[in-house]
């Protein structure tokens, strides 16, 4: 089964890029939003994090904040 996966970046953020890249590499399709652009985005982000940091990774629900390989692994059963 898929898992709807979601990342909250930035474009100045190194490792939102990372964590995209490592996402394509293992052909895992997933909504990127960038904060800096969408306020609204930006609040949701904070909200369900409670800090301005990114990236923000959601992976059905499960948040995952910076880029935790091995956390980001086992929430998508890598």
């Amino acid at each position: 089964m898929d898992k709807k996966v979601t990342v909250y970046s930035t474009p100045t953020c190194p490792w939102c890029t990372r964590v995209k890249q490592f996402l394509e590499d293992n052909n895992i399709i997933f909504q990127n939003i960038d904060v800096s652009l969408d306020q609204q985005a930006a609040q949701e982000m904070v909200e369900k994090t409670g800090q301005m940091g990114v990236p923000v990774i959601d992976i059905d629900g499960q948040i995952i904040v910076g880029f935790d390989k091995e956390k980001i692994k086992t929430a998508l059963g890598l």
